[in-house]
């Protein structure tokens, strides 16, 4: 992460498309969200740990259950959204990332800002739900 780059900096469209700047500003994105995603995810080990205590009250017992089980299930979906942010580092190393998976035409920076491990296009992923949609519909 050889690539300095101001804190207030944000990617712009008057410079090169995932020129280094642009590159160092979504890796650290990315390892951010990372980071908070795996901190989340030990404070939540650390809670159901802690909680082994064993309620006496069956509503309280079921309650507690189904706490534990939607938090796993949330954890479960952060470990699958890790492995999507660890590919999409993955891409900025190989030069790949920031375009469209299907068109190879450069995904928008605003895109990319609010949905980092995006890999289609706004276009391509309306044409990708349209064609999920139908076949889900059959």
């Amino acid at each position: 992460m050889g690539t300095q780059i101001p804190a207030d900096y944000r990617p712009s469209e008057n410079e090169p498309f995932m020129n280094e700047r642009q590159r160092e500003y979504f890796r650290r994105k990315l390892n951010q969200w990372k980071e908070e995603i795996l901190k989340e995810s030990r404070e939540t080990i650390q809670n159901l740990q802690a909680e082994t205590v064993p309620h006496a009250d069956l509503a309280d017992r079921a309650s507690t259950e189904a706490e534990r089980q939607l938090e796993l299930r949330t954890r479960d979906r952060q470990r699958k959204l890790i492995a999507k942010i660890d590919s999409a580092l993955r891409r900025i190393d190989d030069g790949s990332y920031g375009f469209c998976e299907e068109t190879g035409e450069p995904i928008s920076l605003k895109r990319l800002d609010a949905r980092p491990i995006a890999t289609l296009s706004i276009e391509a992923q309306e044409r990708h739900e349209r064609r999920e949609k139908v076949y889900r519909d059959d």
